[in-house]
């Protein structure tokens, strides 16, 4: 079973600068809950080809996985993939002007869990869902109130 799971918020804050902040992987432990740490294994800033290593802890679990950038539109789009484990996953940002001076910013993650890790897949989503909506909120907060 396929987990694909897509949230978005409106960030009042206009888009280059929440794009900026958020297409950065290395401000993602302070806006992500479940990632603890990122080490570039490539030269920042984001490109295509771009590797990252994160380090995470998901239901119990500390992940360790390294994703690389595979569509870059700066300012508008960021997709990231990992092939490592029992769960590999695409990670989306998009960033589309809302309004005056905000930012609909779409965080999607999808992928097709294998082996025992595919029974759970039901479960994962919605933790992932609501680990999202988490990590938005805490994002929105961030930005807003650095202004």
């Amino acid at each position: 079973m396929a987990v694909d799971v897509s949230s978005e918020i409106v960030i009042n804050a206009p888009a280059p600068r929440v794009a900026a902040y958020a297409g950065d992987p290395s401000n993602a432990p302070a806006w992500y809950v479940n990632i603890q740490t990122v080490e570039w294994l490539t030269p920042p800033p984001v490109t295509v080809g771009s590797r990252m290593k994160f380090v995470a802890h998901f239901l119990g679990r500390r992940l360790a996985y390294t994703y690389e950038v595979v569509e870059f539109v700066p300012g508008e789009r960021l997709v990231m993939r990992t092939a490592q484990g029992p769960f590999p996953m695409e990670t989306t940002y998009t960033w589309q002007p809302h309004g005056d001076d905000a930012t609909r910013m779409t965080l999607r993650n999808r992928g097709e869990p294998s082996g025992f890790a595919s029974l759970g897949a039901p479960m994962m989503a919605a933790a992932m869902r609501r680990a999202n909506a988490k990590d938005l909120a805490t994002l929105k907060r961030l930005i807003e109130t650095s202004q």
